[in-house]
């Protein structure tokens, strides 16, 4: 079932009144024989209410605030990082544990085939329902997470193979436990590794991309942002409670910290959008998924010609533009 967040209401009632409409028997849409309307009346309906809904839906999309991306960003059903290996990855073979520590469920990759090409992936995932957001803790990697995420990026060195990367995740998770095991040095880390790397990087933000958390996993030769999707130092809520000591003022923080895909690609912070369906990847996302792999598999043959020594001049050359 399709959930609507609030500023949708007027879409969720059209089509709420069109689900009514075509369960309506037969019987009750007269026919000519019966002297009543034609029996096209109830499909006429239907189609003049579709169209005017489609209407409604471009007119909401074309006019976001940054406020409504974030909600939309955060959707429950939007397609996660699992969605897109899914999708995108055959013969994918999963990797687990940092060697060190434990597993964190919230970074999830491994080896596969893209295109028929080998490469590593690696991606933050949030879960569906309550009990797969636990087993991921809603997407916020402790240390051993951000471990495992180098222990790929290395492994994907040593033999020579690109790395896709999918972010979606609020930032890492800032427990006592997680600071206690390093998480500062492991974000660290894993944002060296990634600009040292050998081989090529797309990193491709699905959702929500926030602070430290995303960069580790987002330090590529080329980032790719989803239409809709966010990347920000901080969440609004808590520059909220920073700047303003009031939760409240979140609307106005995502205002002020510019974390939308267009602010973003006008900063040259990221590459390309990658364009949504419309009503946003939620609303159909195997169109959204299509889209990626295009980006991606346009993307990526150029990069893999490249030696490693120009490889990564370039990268350098890319992040040392950045703010000038």
């Amino acid at each position: 079932m399709r959930q609507f967040l609030d500023f949708e209401k007027p879409i969720a009632e059209l089509e709420t009144k069109i689900d009514e409409l075509r369960q309506m028997p037969a019987a009750t849409d007269p026919g000519p024989a019966s002297g009543g309307a034609s029996g096209l009346s109830i499909a006429d309906e239907v189609g003049r209410l579709e169209e005017k809904a489609e209407k409604q839906l471009r007119a909401t999309y074309a006019r976001l605030t940054p406020w409504q991306k974030v909600q939309v960003a955060r959707h429950a059903q939007r397609p996660h990082a699992c969605d897109y290996i899914a999708g995108l990855i055959t013969d994918y073979v999963p990797l687990a544990g940092d060697r060190a520590f434990s597993e964190d469920e919230a970074v999830v990759g491994g080896l596969g085939r893209f295109d028929g090409r080998s490469v590593v992936v690696i991606g933050t995932e949030r879960g569906v329902d309550l009990e797969t957001r636990l087993r991921h803790n809603f997407g916020m990697a402790r240390p051993e997470g951000y471990r495992k995420a180098v222990r790929l990026v290395e492994l994907a060195t040593r033999f020579g193979l690109p790395v896709l990367t999918f972010v979606d995740t609020p930032g890492a998770y800032p427990g006592i436990d997680a600071e206690a095991r390093g998480q500062a040095q492991a974000i660290a880390r894993s944002i060296e590794v990634c600009l040292a790397a050998p081989v090529p990087i797309l990193a491709t933000v699905i959702g929500e991309g926030g602070s430290g958390g995303a960069i580790a996993l987002a330090a590529g030769d080329r980032v790719f942002m989803l239409e809709h999707a966010i990347y920000s130092v901080i969440t609004p809520e808590a520059c909220s409670s920073i700047l303003w000591r009031d939760t409240t003022q979140a609307m106005a923080a995502a205002e002020a910290l510019r974390l939308t895909a267009q602010d973003l690609k006008q900063f040259r912070l990221v590459d390309e959008i990658v364009a949504e369906p419309l009503g946003g990847a939620h609303r159909d996302p195997a169109a959204a998924i299509a889209s990626v792999r295009q980006l991606l598999a346009a993307a990526l043959p150029g990069l893999c010609a490249l030696d490693p020594a120009a490889l990564r001049a370039q990268r350098r050359e890319k992040y040392l533009a950045m703010g000038r």
